[in-house]
């Protein structure tokens, strides 16, 4: 399968500059013009192309490889999915749960939020604005996670998230027969193989043991979808967690021939 990768160049709804170099020439760059307005209006108009672009790759048969500065681009991705009717399982990359509410979150923090609004929890106006249909929980996977908020750890247990906490068991009693969308958070590498990340949480899985888990994933030949929520460039001066990250990246979407 080929992959189609499409960078959105931004943190939320502020312009990353750094990540449009990423693109090379056969990626598509989506980079709206964003309205003045609440910080959702504005992200939503990031979102909506998105889902566009994420729908027309599937349509082509290709893969949809979305790479942006924050998490809540899975909202545009999935719903791009569900415009070809595709209903994957997600499985969810990430040393933060991403599952508070605004009942939960100690920082009010919207990067915070987007798997609770993925499967209908908590505020939807980002959803309801690309039109998302809420996954069930039972079709998420949490792995990792392992900086969660009181609150937030209190509504992963209460929920019918699978909640993975040692990435490298992720694969155990775990064939899926349906696509899968991956979605990767690269603060969930551990801080001494890939250090520039906004918020760092100490311990997790080194860049070697998630490769291994990356690529039975990627030999499962289900992956329909990747989305990828960045470093910081800018902590990032001799580009070692870019290329720590790409890499890995790189393993998730191979094809095993």
């Amino acid at each position: 399968m080929r992959n189609r990768f499409i960078v959105s160049p931004f943190f939320l709804d502020e312009e990353v500059p750094e990540l449009e170099l990423l693109a090379q020439s056969d990626w598509l760059i989506n980079k709206p013009s964003l309205p003045q307005g609440v910080q959702q209006t504005r992200m939503a108009a990031i979102h909506r192309p998105l889902a566009d672009l994420v729908a027309q790759t599937v349509a082509s048969g290709d893969r949809p490889v979305s790479v942006a500065g924050d998490c809540c681009t899975a909202i545009g991705v999935l719903a791009g999915l569900q415009r070809r009717r595709l209903n994957p399982t997600l499985v969810w990359f990430d040393a933060h749960g991403d599952f508070n509410t605004w009942q939960t979150t100690p920082s009010g923090f919207l990067g915070g939020m987007p798997l609770a609004m993925l499967v209908g929890r908590g505020d939807q106006t980002l959803a309801n604005g690309v039109g998302l249909k809420p996954l069930s929980e039972r079709q998420v996977i949490l792995t990792d996670a392992r900086d969660l908020d009181p609150g937030e750890r209190e509504a992963v247990q209460a929920s019918a998230v699978r909640h993975v906490a040692q990435v490298a068991t992720l694969m155990e009693n775990f064939s899926p027969s349906g696509p899968l969308y991956i979605h990767f958070d690269t603060d969930i590498v551990c801080p001494e193989d890939a250090p520039a990340m906004n918020y760092l949480a100490p311990g997790g899985p080194s860049a070697a043991d998630l490769q291994i888990v990356f690529r039975k994933l990627a030999r499962t030949g289900q992956v329909a979808a990747v989305s990828l929520s960045s470093w910081n460039p800018q902590l990032d001066p001799h580009g070692q967690t870019r290329e720590v990250c790409l890499n890995l990246l790189q393993t998730l979407i191979e094809d095993d021939d």
